[in-house]
């Protein structure tokens, strides 16, 4: 069996952020017999030694809690210490920093069960810093400095680790302003010939880049653009030529790009952003007349555009509902079985490890054909092979703490399901998700790595390898072409050849292709997709965020039913979006668009046809055009065909939407959500009917 565990260089170390968890291994920890827990009730209190910590990122540092009694004797008691993960590593001797910002440690004394006392504790600050910068690069945009014309230029400063400095405080400076200024966010302009240094200061640490300036050679500009057929959300190209007396183009000369929007008789009151320009494409999120400006030094060119409105939305009809009240309901999978039927398997959560099948040929009346229970409390994932062979089962909380994988034969009975085989080498930890090919699984383990298991013989599967990137938390795994794109939260997007072979990998040797971090460090989901129209390899990655805190609609505080009130139970409130990353080039990927309904949080994804089924949790079913080239928020550009909110006044949750997943399937929507169990939908024809392309 192999195991690849590259170093994390060049990346600051993150994790998701947490609630206050324990992180002390219970081997770790003074034994917990009766004695010891009962010598927690002579504790008068705790002592810190440092009282307050201050550490640099990646820095470790002693800490030592002392239990003494009420005349300042040391107490032999057991001390649990904890801290969130996010912004610091806490062991039983030492705090390591992980994340720039305040922290709290906390320490608690334990005590017998059932004492009625409150156990003594202590916070302990922790202030976490950077490191020093150590380098400091000036990086310009492409093109040459000519006098008149202004080149924007970035710093990347780096600490001795490799890691980057987010938004450094830059001190910029030029050599000889007459030839060129530079202003405090790094825009050189070019005054006259010569030659000049521009430089960059960060803390103590500094770097430069030097420009010889030319005369200005053009005498005219062009810009082109498309004169019709222009919808908001399309990213149309736009030509902008620099040309001399002769008509030879200056193609190194720095062009600004810029528009003005008009609503064109139209009743539209004008955004703050119409639009955007972005690597020499126009996207429009507003229908309108839109001027294109060019300028370079004197020089400066229009034309314009007329945008219409997208009109891509249609109608949704309800087909039917496979109601689950008892429980709450987790992921599902639809497939055509082995005799020509189509099943959905469904999972359950927090409910004493049931998962469901179904036969859904017919949509509108979907029924319940068979069910397994296995030991686990929640049945967070199911998938089924390519081929209807098997299925896989995910397990946590099982009660003798080995969780693992189940596999299900679904092809020697159809309509039911029963245990092949339980995987639980490597996986004890608990399996959030997994990924089923016809020849290999892929299955998370304890939220820290993922298991590739050979299943070719279902009933005899054998681990073959694993992959843990460094310190990474992992939530979710998918392969796509021999490679496996990893949802890893504060580690973002990483990618490992599994099978591809472009890398040297394979399933018994997985090698590390590319990594790609996402603002926020919330990266839970991941969708691969090969963009019908460009041929561009898209990556939809899914935040989660429960909660809403610091957010103008900052939810309610959710709960459980109250069996002593009746009071009725309260759903979670969410937030977060989907990043699309253009993963064409894996060495260079780049975020291009995202998809993001603020007052609502989202979580996995399908994306099928150059279509878009997102579930959005509280915001329901979303179905988004997401054909030819993407950029800007999709959701603001008139892409959305759908919406659908499953309200269940007999739901697990009444009349509270939570939808899971969703998966389209024979020209119908599939859903699961989390309150009501499963859905089927479709999508109208619209009476003006036009292409989504």
């Amino acid at each position: 069996m192999s195991r690849s565990s590259p170093s994390f260089a060049g990346f600051p170390i993150l994790f998701p952020l947490l609630v206050l968890i324990p992180l002390i291994l219970p081997s770790l920890l003074p034994a917990q017999t009766p004695d010891a827990l009962s010598r927690g009730l002579d504790v008068a209190r705790l002592v810190a030694d440092p009282p307050t910590m201050v550490l640099l990122r990646g820095e470790e540092v002693p800490l030592r809690v002392r239990a003494l009694d009420a005349a300042g004797e040391e107490v032999d008691a057991v001390v649990r210490v904890t801290g969130p993960r996010r912004g610091i590593q806490v062991t039983p001797e030492s705090v390591r920093g992980v994340e720039v910002g305040e922290w709290t440690v906390t320490a608690v004394v334990a005590i017998p069960p059932g004492a009625q006392v409150e156990p003594p504790s202590l916070e302990i600050a922790v202030l976490v810093e950077f490191p020093p910068v150590v380098e400091v690069r000036v990086e310009p945009d492409p093109g040459r400095l000519y006098a008149g014309t202004t080149l924007r230029h970035r710093v990347v400063a780096r600490h001795a680790d490799g890691s980057e400095r987010p938004r450094p405080q830059v001190e910029w400076q030029s050599s000889d302003p007459g030839i060129a200024a530079v202003d405090a966010r790094g825009n050189v302009t070019a005054r006259e010939s010569g030659s000049v240094s521009i430089s960059a200061r960060v803390e103590g640490a500094e770097g430069s880049i030097s420009h010889d300036v030319a005369s200005f050679p053009a005498t005219r500009l062009e810009v082109e653009g498309p004169e019709e057929g222009i919808r908001t959300g399309d990213a149309v190209p736009i030509r902008a030529r620099a040309l001399t007396d002769e008509g030879e183009e200056v193609e190194d000369l720095p062009l600004a790009l810029a528009y003005v929007w008009d609503a064109g008789g139209r009743e539209l009151v004008a955004p703050g952003a119409a639009a955007q320009i972005r690597d020499g494409f126009f996207t429009a999120e507003i229908p309108g007349d839109y001027t294109l400006l060019a300028v370079a030094g004197p020089l400066s060119a229009q034309t314009s555009l007329e945008v219409e409105p997208r009109e891509v939305v249609q109608r949704v009809s309800l087909l039917g509902q496979g109601r689950v009240s008892e429980y709450h309901t987790s992921d599902f999978w639809i497939w055509e079985g082995v005799d020509g039927r189509d099943y959905a398997i469904s999972g359950t959560w927090g409910a004493d490890g049931w998962a469901y099948l179904w036969d859904v040929t017919d949509p509108g009346a979907m029924v319940k054909t068979d069910s397994v229970q296995v030991d686990a409390r929640t049945v967070n994932d199911v998938k089924t092979s390519p081929d209807g062979r098997y299925a896989t089962l995910t397990r946590e909380g099982a009660s003798d703490r080995r969780n693992g994988l189940v596999l299900l034969d679904l092809a020697s009975e159809p309509g039911r399901m029963s245990v092949a085989a339980v995987v639980d080498e490597g996986l004890t930890g608990g399996v959030h998700n997994a990924y089923p090919t016809d020849d290999y699984v892929y299955a998370l383990s304890g939220g820290e790595k993922y298991v590739i298991i050979d299943v070719r013989d279902l009933r005899n599967p054998r681990v073959v390898s694993e992959v843990q990137h460094g310190e990474c938390r992992i939530h979710d795994v998918w392969v796509h072409a021999g490679l496996a794109y990893s949802a890893q939260w504060a580690c973002g997007l990483l990618v490992y050849d599994v099978g591809n072979g472009a890398w040297g990998g394979s399933p018994e040797n997985p090698v590390f292709v590319s990594q790609f971090l996402t603002p926020g460090g919330r990266t839970h989901a991941v969708f691969p997709y090969v963009q019908e129209e460009t041929g561009t390899v898209y990556v939809y990655l899914g935040d989660e965020i429960i909660g809403r805190d610091g957010m103008a609609w900052g939810g309610q505080p959710a709960g459980p039913y109250n069996p002593a009130t009746e009071e009725e139970p309260v759903p979670e409130q969410t937030a977060g979006y989907i990043h699309i990353v253009d993963f064409t080039d894996p060495a260079n990927p780049r975020k291009v668009a995202r998809y993001h309904v603020p007052e609502y949080g989202s979580h996995n994804i399908w994306v099928e046809d150059d279509v878009l089924y997102q579930a959005y949790y509280e915001g329901g079913l979303r179905v988004v055009d997401v054909s030819g080239r993407l950029q800007g928020n999709l959701a603001d550009q008139g892409r959305e065909m759908a919406v659908f909110k499953p309200f269940d006044p007999f739901g697990h949750i009444r009349n509270a939407p939570m939808v899971w997943s969703a998966m389209p399937f024979k020209g119908r929507i599939f859903l699961s959500d989390h309150n009501s169990g499963l859905w089927s939908v479709e999508l109208e024809p619209r009476e003006e009917s036009r292409p989504v392309s």
